[in-house]
């Protein structure tokens, strides 16, 4: 999905041009073939083309709410990840100290350890993000002409980056 909080009247036609000029290709062609040739049995009465243009607009406003519902929902999940992980950063900040501690550390191991803690925190949250990322075979994104192109103008740092490299700094070895 393509979210953008404003799309240019030329990015819109780039995005667009090949179904747009496959459609105005077909009109052109039902269009000669109907006026020129006189092919009037192309004629379609307004009564049937008003029932399936109605029921089409139902089943597109059904998809568009719950296509609108998946996305918050997925809101949702991933901001309450961020809060959680916030207060897991602050947590750990926090209650990593020799307050009931039987051997106290030094102060240099103690944020060793809540490095290591958060690092390791930052890491899952990167191995996540490029699982969502990661194409399924449902997805048909990549299979559209204009998508394919479309791409080339997006910054994604899941195709940018392995995950391998991305956790490169953030773990240790073993």
């Amino acid at each position: 999905m393509l979210t953008k909080s404003k799309y240019s009247n030329r990015e819109m036609f780039l995005w667009t041009r090949w179904a747009t000029l496959r459609f105005l290709s077909y009109a052109l062609v039902v269009g000669v073939f109907y006026e020129l040739m006189g092919f009037y049995f192309l004629r379609i009465p307004w009564a049937p083309l008003a029932v399936i243009g109605t029921a089409v607009a139902f089943i597109i406003g059904f998809r568009n709410n719950a296509s609108y519902d998946r996305i918050w929902e997925a809101r949702k999940i991933w901001g309450g990840i961020v809060n959680t992980s916030r207060t897991w950063g602050m947590k750990t900040k926090d209650m990593v100290s020799n307050k009931h501690a039987k051997n106290p550390r030094t102060e240099e191991e103690l944020n060793l350890i809540k490095t290591r803690l958060i690092y390791r925190h930052i890491a899952w949250m990167s191995a996540l993000r490029h699982a969502m990322r990661s194409p399924k075979p449902w997805e048909d994104f990549g299979k559209d002409k204009s998508n394919t192109e479309w791409a080339h103008f997006l910054n994604i740092p899941e195709k940018e980056f392995t995950l391998s490299e991305e956790l490169e700094g953030l773990l240790s070895i073993e």
